[in-house]
């Protein structure tokens, strides 16, 4: 069974932390200051103190609740603090003098403020009747009962009772452990039990809340609850032996923290944001702000009531406004909401727990900005009566003048944008308003052209409005009006023709010098006095001069209505007239002349060619007739054939078809293949009618039995005419000269190269020429070699066919040739030596060799050369006395002579 012993001790820390709770938040409310509320913190402890054992809690205010606060302990070897100002033993040791007081340092981690406060610490006294008062003031638990057997038969045991849960005001100061119940089993008289509790605060997160003494079964807590953390912890106490059989079945208990006022209302925003239209009735709906608190909503703590403290500005009224307490709407209580005096509201609203009691409830605050919305309640103003303006005449799309008006309303709103109309003075509609979008003003605008001979002045009536209708119950107009007054200018106009086009008719074939019309322009500019001149400006076939005064138009040529710059009997020529105004205009008229045909054109044979065979079957030939003149100066048409010469009627006849057509037909059996010209009499119709011979060229060829002209035939008749015949014969007779030209000039340059003379009489012996060689021995540095082997014998001509009176001096005389030592086609590297020493001795002794310091053998050049003999240098002949510096004028080809002789003595 369960006894429940001491249940009102729960009860009494409950009202202690409500007293001490509306104490602080009394003193909250007068005045907030940051630090510990308490000088001196004190805790009554057992003599031992355990690691980690939970002394007491200490409370740092700090009002703004922005503060980021860190704990220090004057001796952390000892002591420690957690965030929430818990303070816990770091290790065991007995409570002595030593450690009986302490200080704790709070330091704010962004401005490094710091404030420290003292702990001290004493022994709890014990007395004899300790564990009888505990005993009383302990609320005991006992396991109930099992259901045993009597008899072998199932005794029934009454029904458990339901054990209460335990209540636990959170943010208890301790001291810490705090002692709650004490769980006991009827067992513990005859077998020695252990106790245990599980569950979420003992052994499961979070931990170490809860414990149990496991001999006594003492529950205790070693913490601060939160109720806003958890609000209730369900435990199952355990009981078993030293064995650890279990030997109760589990109980459960639950403890409830009990809510304190330890949280202050918190607005969801900070600033809120309302809007109110102006003119607004009282009691019409604003916005609503709202609060919350992490307290116990059903309790008192969290019970939240709203009211304003302030409002600003205070015009018209201080009280324009107010809050439903309990739901935080705020309403419109006084009328004058005028945007155009106070466009904005500030009002700082108040949330309030414990059902808004001044003394013991917490408190916090909140901006609500409300603005008040534009109506239409202020109609546009003209600023003057009557706005002027000038517009020159014949000008659109210009503006004469700008309206302006004031509104009081927000600008850029409908209430603000002003519509302008013309209610009087246009019965023409020349004008127009725009509305500046970004001034509001408005544009006079002219959208058709004004004449000044007509109207010199205009006054219009002009009226002012909204977008919108005027708000309700406003005693103003909805509109404004205004007058316009604006003066048109006089300005050089163009003169114009009238008609323009003129049309007149006239029968071709006049003659120059033919007066035609008389083409004048008229000057709208009535009111000045100037002078118009005419010239042409287009007559693509120079048929028509004008009168530069009067615009009389005459011919200069014959009017031909067949010219080609005729359009469908219609001749078009523009004139130009042109005023002495400042500036100068002009304008231009078109002159339209239908010319009317006459009968001037004699009629041809078309077509002007075809072919026939040499019999009169199958075919014939089909003729018509092309006048350019129309009716009734063309057809219906006459044909018919010339009585000379005589062949041509013994020959062909001719048969009319009707008035266009005529059939020509070969009159005799058989007419040889060929081309033949047969002339046609044709007439038109015209009064009087027009004849005209035309020629018609027949191609006469033998045909197939289809009547089809045969190949070969086809070629021939269809030949070319006598001029392109001859054309062709003339292109190719150039072209056979152009050959023939080529190849006489082929063959006489050929004979200039052959009959060129190579030699050349020493008096006229260029030696600026190049001349070629056509062969040349070694150097000075191949005196050692047989430089005859270097000669080609089939390239060299002989020397005996060259005259002798023309050989040079210098030049090898004639002798028998000695005998070199011929190399074998393969010699063996060790003859190469033997080889070149006897062509060396072969050479010496020949008498032929020129005795120089060089073997270069050259062709004949030419006699009397002005530079000497080149035998006249030798190698051991002293040089140094020379000047060769010249030879540094000659070029870069003569720097490697001037460097070795002009260079000096090295």
């Amino acid at each position: 069974m369960c006894r429940i012993v001491g249940a009102s001790r729960t009860l009494l820390p409950l009202l202690a932390a409500l007293l001490q709770a509306s104490v602080e938040a009394s003193g909250e409310i007068a005045l907030c200051k940051t630090g510990f509320p308490e000088d001196v913190y004190s805790a009554v402890l057992s003599q031992d103190v355990h690691e980690g054992q939970p002394l007491l809690n200490v409370k740092f205010s700090n009002c703004n609740g922005k503060r980021k606060v860190q704990y220090e302990s004057s001796e952390p070897a000892d002591f420690k603090v957690d965030e929430d100002g818990m303070v816990y033993a770091v290790r065991s040791f007995p409570l002595s003098s030593e450690h009986a007081k302490f200080l704790i340092y709070a330091q704010d981690k962004e401005t490094q403020e710091k404030w420290q406060v003292a702990v001290k610490l004493s022994l709890k006294p014990t007395f004899p009747e300790d564990s009888v008062k505990e005993s009383q003031e302990i609320e005991e638990i006992v396991f109930p009962r099992q259901v045993s057997k009597h008899n072998g038969h199932l005794q029934r045991q009454k029904r458990d009772w339901v054990i209460p849960p335990i209540n636990l005001p959170e943010n208890s100061r301790g001291p810490f452990p705090q002692e709650l119940v004490r769980i006991r089993s009827d067992r513990d008289k005859n077998l020695s039990l252990r106790y245990s509790v599980t569950g979420p605060g003992a052994d499961q997160p979070p931990t170490g809340i809860f414990i149990i003494n496991p001999i006594s079964g003492q529950l205790s807590v070693t913490k601060p609850l939160d109720r806003e953390l958890i609000a209730r912890f369900h435990l199952r106490a355990h009981a078993v032996d030293i064995n650890g059989n279990q030997v109760e079945n589990p109980i459960d208990i639950v403890i409830n923290v009990i809510d304190m006022n330890d949280n202050r209302p918190e607005f969801l925003h900070q600033v809120w944001n309302g809007t109110v239209p102006e003119g607004s009735k009282p009691g019409t709906y604003v916005m609503t702000v709202t609060a919350i608190d992490a307290d116990d909503p059903n309790a008192l703590n969290g019970m939240l009531r709203y009211r304003i403290l302030s409002q600003a500005p205070s015009t018209p009224s201080p009280n324009m406004f107010t809050i439903n307490n309990e739901t935080g709407d705020i309403i419109t209580v006084a009328a004058g909401l005028d945007r155009e005096k106070v466009q904005q509201y500030t009002l700082i609203i108040q949330a309030t727990d414990m059902e808004g009691n001044p003394t013991y409830g917490l408190s916090n605050t909140a901006t609500a900005v409300i603005t008040v919305t534009d109506v239409n309640d202020n109609p546009p103003e003209f600023t003057a009566m009557t706005f002027y303006g000038e517009v020159p005449e014949n000008r659109v799309d210009v503006i004469v003048a700008n309206l302006t008006v004031t509104d009081k309303d927000q600008p850029h709103t409908p209430a603000w944008n002003a519509v302008y109309r013309i209610s009087g003075g246009d019965p023409t509609g020349r004008f127009a308003i725009q509305t500046d979008p970004n001034s509001n003003d408005g544009l006079v605008t002219v959208v058709k052209p004004i004449d000044f001979e007509t109207n010199r002045m205009f006054v219009l009536t002009v009226a002012a409005e909204n977008q919108v209708p005027l708000a309700k119950g406003i005693q103003h107009p909805p509109q404004s009006t205004a007058t316009v007054s604006v003066t048109v200018i006089d300005v050089n106009e163009n003169p114009y023709f009238a008609p323009n086009p003129k049309i007149i008719r006239q029968e071709e074939g006049l003659h120059a010098g033919t007066m035609l019309t008389t083409f004048t322009a008229q000057d709208p500019d009535r009111y000045m006095q100037q002078n118009i001149r005419y010239t042409k400006l287009s007559d693509p076939a120079n048929w028509l001069k004008i009168d530069p005064v009067n615009g009389q138009i005459t011919t200069i040529a014959v009017l031909d209505r067949e010219s080609p710059n005729v359009k469908n009997n219609i001749y078009n020529a523009t004139f130009l007239a042109s005023d002495n105004g400042i500036p100068p205009m002009s304008g231009t008229g078109t002159l339209q002349i239908y010319l009317l045909d006459i009968n001037d054109n004699a009629p041809q044979v078309l077509p002007q060619e075809a072919e026939t065979c040499e019999t009169p079957d199958p075919n014939s030939i089909n003729i018509t007739a092309l006048d350019y003149d129309i009716d009734p100066n063309a057809g219906p048409f006459a044909f018919d054939l010339p009585l000379s010469p005589a062949t041509i009627k013994r020959n062909w006849t001719i048969t009319r078809l009707n008035g266009d057509f005529a059939q020509l037909n070969l009159k005799i059996k058989f007419l040889e293949a060929g081309i033949y010209e047969v002339p046609i009499i044709i007439t038109d119709s015209g009064n009087p009618p027009k004849s005209n011979i035309s020629i018609l060229r027949v191609k006469v060829c033998q045909c197939d039995s289809n009547g089809d002209c045969t190949d070969v035939d086809r070629i021939v008749g269809a030949g070319l005419g006598t001029g392109a015949i001859i054309a062709i014969l003339l292109c190719i007779i150039i072209l056979l000269i152009l050959v023939l030209m080529f190849v006489v000039w082929m063959k006489r340059r050929d004979k200039e190269r052959q009959a060129k003379q190579l030699l050349i009489d020493p008096e006229d012996d260029v030696r600026d020429n190049i001349l070629k060689y056509d062969e040349e021995g070694g150097g000075e540095e191949d005196q050692d070699y047989d430089l005859s082997q270097l000669q080609q014998p089939d390239t060299v001509e002989p020397d005996a066919i060259k005259p002798v009176g023309i050989r040079r001096l210098d030049e090898r005389p004639i002798h028998a040739e000695p005998q070199y030592p011929v190399r074998s086609a393969a010699p063996h590297p060790g003859d190469i030596g033997d080889f070149i020493n006897e062509g060396l001795k072969a050479a010496d002794n020949d008498p032929t060799a020129p005795p120089y310091d060089s073997l270069l053998v050259f062709d004949y050049e030419g006699s009397g050369s002005t530079a000497g003999s080149l035998s006249s240098l030798h190698s051991s002949s002293s040089g140094g006395e020379q000047d060769y510096d010249y030879l540094n004028d000659w070029g870069p080809r003569f720097k490697k002579l001037a460097d070795m002789y002009g260079g000096g003595d090295d």
